[in-house]
């Protein structure tokens, strides 16, 4: 998976700006989310157009990654690429977009899974299952998945973040990690705060009930998300890979009798 950070902080400097820029923007965009109101309905046709870029943005954006042109969005949606820019007044803006939605949706599976599963590991299990195959992985913002590895610096000068894989006493540590500080996360975030939350919970389960391993932390979860979804040309074989993939992936995470 392919994401530019620059696009998400730059798409975030736009959707906080005040003035008449910032109101365009949020006129431009708002859907329901705090975006600010639409003043006018779109018509028919404009609705239709809107559907199209976002269906496309989501098919072009997971296959090829954020980094992806604006014009290969146009070209899937069979539209002008002006079109797009009429209802996305920057690239940034369309990924922000998509990667609310996204992480949006991914919670709204998490919390389906830990309030319909009594059992813990069905309920962490259920949700990797059904958030792989909806694909929604490839679309994570990149203030949830950063790979980076922590040296003794780095946590000396206070700058390790949640959530983070636990390591062996002096080997680097393989982190997953917000783009900001957590406190930071609940002023703009994009849903991500309530995202780790609720994963959190399933894994805190899952882990409480003894049935996943003890080093396994909500990053490693979002990380079997994001790489058990790989984009291939044929739905038919990507739905198997993917299957077959997470279920070796399962079995990793799983706790054993020592």
């Amino acid at each position: 998976m392919h994401i530019q950070d620059r696009h998400w902080a730059s798409a975030s400097a736009v959707a906080a700006g005040g003035g008449a820029v910032g109101g365009a923007v949020s006129a431009a965009v708002g859907h329901g989310r705090g975006d600010g109101p639409r003043t006018t309905p779109l018509r028919v046709d404009a609705q239709r157009n809107l559907e199209h870029v976002l269906r496309a943005a989501r098919e072009v954006f997971g296959e090829l990654g954020y980094g992806a042109p604006m014009e290969d969005v146009a070209r899937r949606a069979r539209v002008g690429v002006g079109t797009v820019y009429r209802r996305f007044p920057s690239k940034d803006v369309l990924v922000r977009r998509i990667a609310e939605e996204e992480t949006s949706r991914l919670t709204d599976q998490a919390r389906a899974a830990l309030g319909q599963e009594d059992e813990p590991w069905s309920a962490l299990s259920r949700f990797l299952r059904t958030s792989v195959a909806s694909g929604a992985g490839r679309l994570l913002p990149p203030q949830v998945l950063r790979v980076g590895v922590a040296d003794e610096e780095t946590e000396a000068a206070g700058e390790a973040r949640v959530p983070q894989q636990r390591s062996q006493p002096g080997a680097g540590e393989l982190r997953l990690v917000p783009d900001a500080e957590p406190r930071a996360l609940a002023s703009d975030d994009g849903g991500v705060a309530a995202l780790l939350d609720v994963v959190g919970q399933l894994v805190d389960r899952a882990r409480a009930a003894g049935e996943l391993r003890a080093d396994v932390s909500v990053a490693d979860v979002l990380l079997v998300i994001a790489t058990a979804a790989p984009s291939l040309p044929d739905a038919a074989q990507q739905a198997a890979a993917s299957a077959r993939l997470l279920d070796i992936l399962l079995e990793g995470l799983r706790s054993r009798p020592v």
